[in-house]
């Protein structure tokens, strides 16, 4: 006759299959919503490349008409892919976040500063727009407005903590954090004619990640 396994040993042996079972579940939903992230980002960055201006969402009318032809001029080159997606709702903002600072990505989108945290990782992310183009609208933002970041890894939600105004020549702006956090940088005053001479500083906080 064959014995029947110990009660404690059938225990441990669901507890391991649950377990496994479980695990198994958090790597799946982990992964899709990675993959849907990344999909959501490849397509609103499509939608731009293809010039749809459905996909806009900056209040063009506040830009400089200057800015807004240098931005329909990077159409006729194709975009890098996009480290995240920048979302402020006070100035119903949407765009793209590309690597670097040049002419041409600051044109097109907003940019990650170099030598600072990536975006969505641990630290200080620095991020430059221009103040005639998709950063004009931050004029208007103020100390506890939200704002969301979307990267592969998910979408965090961020408070602005502090607006100030600070000399070009001042990086300390840009200095690692003990938190996770954004640094929006842009020129000011947002209206000077020429050669802005300050620069415009947006620090926000994570406050959580879906």
């Amino acid at each position: 006759m064959t014995e029947r396994a110990p009660l404690g040993a059938l225990i441990e042996r669901f507890t391991w299959i649950v377990g496994v079972a479980l695990i198994a579940i958090w790597v799946f939903a982990t992964a899709f919503r990675t993959v849907d992230s990344r999909q959501q980002i490849d397509r609103l960055l499509a939608a731009r490349a293809a010039g749809s201006s459905a996909s806009t969402t900056a209040d063009l009318g506040l830009w400089s008409p200057e800015r807004v032809r240098a931005w329909k001029d990077t159409f006729s080159r194709q975009a890098p892919r996009a480290l995240a997606v920048l979302r402020i709702p006070r100035t119903g903002l949407e765009v793209p976040v590309l690597e670097g600072t040049d002419d041409w990505t600051l044109n097109r989108a907003v940019g990650h500063i170099a030598d600072t945290a990536a975006p969505g990782a641990d630290g200080n992310s620095g991020i430059a727009g221009h103040r005639d183009g998709f950063f004009r609208g931050l004029k208007d933002i103020k100390a506890g407005d939200e704002m969301s970041l979307e990267t592969p890894r998910g979408r965090e939600t961020y408070r602005i903590e502090r607006i100030w105004i600070v000399d070009p020549t001042d990086v300390s702006v840009l200095d690692p954090t003990l938190s996770r956090a954004i640094t929006l940088v842009t020129c000011y005053p947002f209206y000077f004619i020429g050669s802005a001479p300050q620069r415009f500083i947006v620090r926000a906080v994570v406050k959580g990640r879906t």
